[in-house]
């Protein structure tokens, strides 16, 4: 809306004082109107929507958005470090396996078409053999794999042979008052993201 100041000029034979006797009078006239001027042009015209200051509205987006590109950094620490499992098992828990990982000549033909082989095969393991620090080598020692298919059931002293993503770690007891901290390996990729988060959650939350 606009503001007009509309100033009448008297003849000068009316007897009212001239116009241009009101012209210092003009400063003092702008003091009083203007500012109801301003006051009426500050208002929001209507369908004008403003936009939300998002200190004052905070959502959880960021927090989800956060999340989410962490999990991701996960995932992709999980392929790199995949570790072919072959080797022994030497516990059945409800969990998982322990497995004497590095048995490299499990990797042959017609072994390979099951990820269980029957213990009665002859297999070793080379010595001295070390595990390379490369996505897919064979892993060497000790681990604990979950996340298992459901068949073929295994039984104590039968072979695996499996790709796993580490997922942590695993006390593994192999005698009475003995304990031996392993790698855990996954079969599963979602599975081993969602295990590595639950350690991160439960360290912020110590």
């Amino acid at each position: 809306m606009s503001c007009a100041i509309l100033f009448r000029v008297w003849p000068p034979h009316s007897g009212r004082l001239p116009a241009l006797k009101l012209l210092p009078l003009l400063p003092l006239v702008l003091l009083v109107v203007l500012p109801g001027c301003a006051t009426r042009s500050a208002v929001t015209p209507a369908g004008v929507v403003l936009p939300v200051n998002s200190a004052a509205a905070p959502t959880g987006h960021d927090s989800a958005a956060s999340a989410a590109v962490r999990a991701e950094q996960i995932r992709m620490d999980c392929i790199q470090g995949r570790r072919l499992i072959c080797g022994k098992v030497l516990q059945i828990s409800p969990g998982g396996l322990v497995v004497d990982s590095g048995y490299t000549d499990l990797l042959r033909a017609p072994l390979v078409q099951s990820w269980v082989v029957p213990g009665s095969v002859t297999a070793s393991r080379p010595a001295g053999v070390l595990e390379l620090n490369e996505p897919g080598t064979p892993g060497i020692g000790l681990v604990f794999l979950t996340d298992l298919p459901k068949r073929p059931k295994v039984k104590i002293y039968d072979y695996v042979v499996m790709m796993g993503y580490p997922a942590g770690q695993y006390v593994y007891t192999p005698a009475p008052r003995v304990e031996k901290t392993v790698r855990k390996f996954s079969c599963g990729l979602d599975t081993a993201v969602r295990l590595n988060l639950q350690v991160e959650q439960n360290l912020k939350s110590k």
